[in-house]
Formats: structure tokens, sequence, C-alpha cells
């Protein structure tokens, strides 16, 4: 359990931030490629409904 929902914060963290990249909304590091990318928006939040269903999934196999 601990592995998925360690995965499962991973992937949030990491979709949020490729997404707010894309968007141009983070321009952090400033030489990223994903830097006002549209796509990176996209799969940023596949990313992190992903890795929230992951977190979902930890909980219900817990109880």
């Amino acid at each position: 359990m601990m592995m998925l929902r360690t995965a499962g914060v991973f992937l949030v963290v990491m979709g949020i931030i490729w997404a707010l990249q894309g968007a141009g909304l983070l321009n952090w590091p400033a030489s990223s490629f994903m830097l006002a990318q549209q796509q990176w928006v996209l799969y940023g939040a596949l990313t992190t409904v992903v890795g929230a269903l992951l977190l979902w999934w930890a909980s219900k196999i817990r109880r």
C-alpha cells in the first residue's frame, strides 16, 4: 500500500507541475521544453488523474 500511495503522490505532483508548465503559469526551469506547450497541459492532467486513481485504489485496498 505504501508503494501505491507513494507512486500516486508522485504522479499527482508531477502532473500538476507539467500542467502548470504547459499552461505557462510555472516558468521553471527557464530552459524547459515544456513551457507554454499546450500538449503538456493534457499530459499533466492525465498524469494527475492516474495518480489520483492510484491513491483511491490504495485507500480501497487498505480497508
